[in-house]
C-alpha cells in the first residue's frame, strides 16, 4: 500500500545569486558604472576584428550549374592547348600521359557539341 499524501511548503529560496559582490562597500550606481567603463576602454585600445563574408550568390542553380560546366570546357580546352605544345622531351612524362587520358575519356559527340553552344550563347 502506498504511504499517505503529505502537504509540504518549501520556504527556501534556491536561486542562484544576482550578478557578483560590489569591490568596494556599496554596489556602484550606473553613473560610477559607466564612468569605469569609459575609463577601461580609453587605457585599453579596442581591438579591430575583420569579419570578412563572401558575398551572396544570386544565381540560379541551373544557373551556376551552365557557369560550371562553360568553366570546366573552357579549361579542359587550355589544358589540350598546353598539351599541344609541350616539349617533345615531356610528351612521354607521367603528367602528359594522365592529360592525354583525360582527354580521350569524354569522346566528342554531336550533341554535346549542341549543349555547348546553347550554354556559351
Amino acid at each position: 500500500m502506498n504511504p499517505p499524501l503529505q502537504c509540504v511548503t518549501v520556504t527556501e529560496n534556491k536561486a542562484m545569486p544576482r550578478g557578483r559582490k560590489p569591490d568596494g562597500e556599496h554596489a556602484l550606481s550606473n553613473a560610477e558604472r559607466q564612468a569605469r567603463h569609459r575609463a577601461r576602454s580609453l587605457t585599453q585600445p579596442a581591438t579591430v576584428v575583420a569579419r570578412l563574408r563572401r558575398s551572396a550568390d544570386r544565381r540560379s542553380r541551373p544557373q551556376r550549374w551552365r557557369d560550371a560546366v562553360v568553366e570546366l570546357l573552357a579549361l579542359q580546352a587550355e589544358y589540350a592547348a598546353w598539351l599541344d605544345i609541350l616539349p617533345d622531351s615531356l610528351r612521354d612524362s607521367a603528367t602528359a600521359e594522365a592529360a592525354r587520358s583525360h582527354r580521350r575519356s569524354r569522346p566528342h559527340s554531336p550533341r554535346r557539341d549542341q549543349a555547348t553552344a546553347r550554354l556559351r550563347a
